[in-house]
């Protein structure tokens, strides 16, 4: 089983490089599943139809989302009708759509894929360790793989997620900075990490935002208004490698295309 795991789709210029480029890529790699972290796909924050026709008609699976799944309010009107939307998982009390997804995959095999987002810097959820006990303990017994996109900003927090969840999921990679880390490996029970997939979108920008104006606001400190950043785009993610008898990850690789 090869999963393939795309790091934080900005706007329309990682929409655009996602349909032109995906395809491929899944052939190349011979992907069987396509896991798309969207959050930031329409505009630079948040989800709306639009973005989500053109992430699933490039070939997502897929779609994971974090902190901004609910900046562009549009998402409202169908969070809860798209088995295919994942949003983090700990949430406090009642949230529309789901943190929690199964889907088939390969020859009839289910795969579970939950969203979490971090704490650290982050909106003050619910804790994400004890999120992914319950989580994993509804489904571990339904399904052949389970795998996790942690949405936080501390290195750390994403480590120690990766190391506490090790032997029980088959991949935890991180999501939210945009930047593609280097420390892909599989962990001591056989589980692949990466603390970061990187970005789809302008790769000469700041994270995807005109990099003039981010510079601006560094020197200045007042208020500006970003603007997404335009030229030439890059797929950035991870593939991982997973044998079906002992459910163990075998190979990880960074992709950047």
């Amino acid at each position: 089983m090869k999963l393939l795991f795309l790091g934080d789709v900005v706007g329309r210029p990682g929409r655009e490089k996602l349909t032109e480029g995906l395809e491929k890529l899944r052939r190349q790699t011979e992907a069987d599943f396509v896991i798309v972290n969207g959050e930031n796909a329409s505009g630079g924050r948040g989800l709306n139809q639009n973005g989500r026709d053109d992430l699933l008609r490039a070939g997502a699976d897929v779609i994971t989302m974090g902190n901004h799944v609910w900046d562009n309010k549009e998402i409202y009107r169908f969070i809860d009708d798209e088995p295919r939307i994942v949003r983090p998982a700990n949430y406090p009390g009642y949230c529309p759509g789901q943190g929690l997804g199964v889907y088939t995959c390969g020859i009839n095999q289910k795969i579970a894929v939950i969203n979490l987002c971090g704490r650290i810097y982050m909106p003050a959820l619910d804790c994400p360790f004890q999120a992914a006990n319950e989580l994993i303990d509804s489904v571990a017994a339904k399904v052949d793989f389970i795998v996790v996109d942690f949405h936080a900003e501390a290195t750390s927090e994403k480590l120690a997620l990766g190391y506490y969840l090790d032997g029980r999921v088959q991949a935890v990679v991180g999501t939210h900075t945009h930047v593609h880390t280097a420390d892909e490996r599989i962990l001591a029970q056989g589980t692949a990490y990466i603390t970061d997939l990187g970005m789809t979108g302008v790769q000469d920008s700041i994270l995807g935002v005109n990099k003039e104006l981010i510079i601006e606001k560094f020197l200045t400190q007042r208020p500006t208004r970003f603007g997404l950043a335009e030229g030439e785009a890059a797929i950035q993610g991870l593939l991982v490698e997973l044998d079906d008898a002992s459910k163990k990850a075998v190979s990880v690789r960074r992709i950047s295309e």
